[in-house]
């Protein structure tokens, strides 16, 4: 974001949102809340496509000549790509700048699939270890990584963001292994145990939120007993202990990648990728 000057401009933080969870809306709240305190921008809202404020009502509350709107999704998935931006009047992804009335409004790509998520996942993983430490922190070459994601049928796009960051971290030969599973999809969440070489195992949510999934569908698929997880999770504790000894492997599990602090410099990168490409006419 360096040289450039967005003190006219205003930034929307999209998230999907959810009535049915009220940890669903907190990473937009939390990105905004720290992007509003840089004062890179004249204002910072965070908006959603299902819950309130919803995306149209903060737009027309808006007066600033220049609009950025960063979906906090993780992937060029269904809502991201092809409801949200066909709603606002963009053809996703040839046309994501639209000006009317004197105002400038451009729709970036989701952060989820920006190759900068490849340091967040690694923090996810290196804090972890670093917060529990048990018996002592094993080295990184014994241990496998997974980044565990959703995984849909109903579009094949959706899971490439996951192993496009498996690649990534998988070139750089930091872990024994590093492999991608899904909820959803082939390999499965549960597939983990057979897949590692290690006795030592990182699972990384790549969610936005720590919501239904990440907090109670996942640590279930990785063999926690289902009314355990509802135990702690009305208790308000951890859903999952680190780590967790099961199949002969000891797990630790990570917060979703969404919540993470690093995620406001994937957003700003997000902004300044669509500035760019504004500028030279793509």
């Amino acid at each position: 974001m360096q040289g450039e000057n967005f003190s006219t401009s205003a930034l929307i933080v999209l998230g999907h949102g959810t009535e049915l969870n009220p940890n669903s809306g907190l990473p937009a709240k939390l990105h905004a809340a720290e992007l509003r305190r840089r004062r890179l921008f004249r204002d910072v809202h965070e908006a959603y496509w299902k819950q309130e404020p919803q995306l149209k009502s903060v737009l027309a509350n808006i007066s600033a000549p220049c609009i950025f709107i960063a979906p906090l999704f993780i992937s060029e998935g269904y809502f991201s790509t092809e409801i949200i931006p066909q709603e606002l009047g963009f053809t996703y992804p040839t046309c994501l700048k639209l000006t009317a009335n004197e105002m400038v409004l451009h729709y970036c790509r989701p952060v989820g699939t920006h190759d900068a998520m490849t340091g967040v996942i690694l923090a996810r993983a290196t804090e972890v270890i670093q917060k529990f430490p048990f018996p002592r922190p094993p080295r990184p070459a014994d241990l496998t990584l997974f980044i565990a994601g959703h995984g849909t049928g109903r579009n094949r796009v959706s899971r490439q963001a996951i192993e496009r960051q498996a690649e990534l971290i998988r070139a750089r030969k930091i872990y024994a292994g590093v492999h991608h599973i899904f909820m959803e999809e082939e390999p499965r969440i549960g597939d983990c145990y057979s897949l590692a070489q290690t006795k030592h195992i990182i699972v990384v949510p790549f969610f936005i939120s720590d919501g239904l999934h990440a907090v109670e569908d996942i640590p279930v698929l990785l063999g926690e007993p289902a009314t355990l997880v509802k135990e702690r999770l009305a208790a308000g504790q951890p859903t999952w202990r680190n780590p967790t000894e099961k199949h002969g492997k000891l797990v630790w599990y990570t917060p979703s990648v969404g919540t993470a602090p690093l995620l406001a410099e994937v957003i700003l990168a997000r902004v300044h990728e669509a500035t760019h490409q504004s500028s030279s006419g793509l």
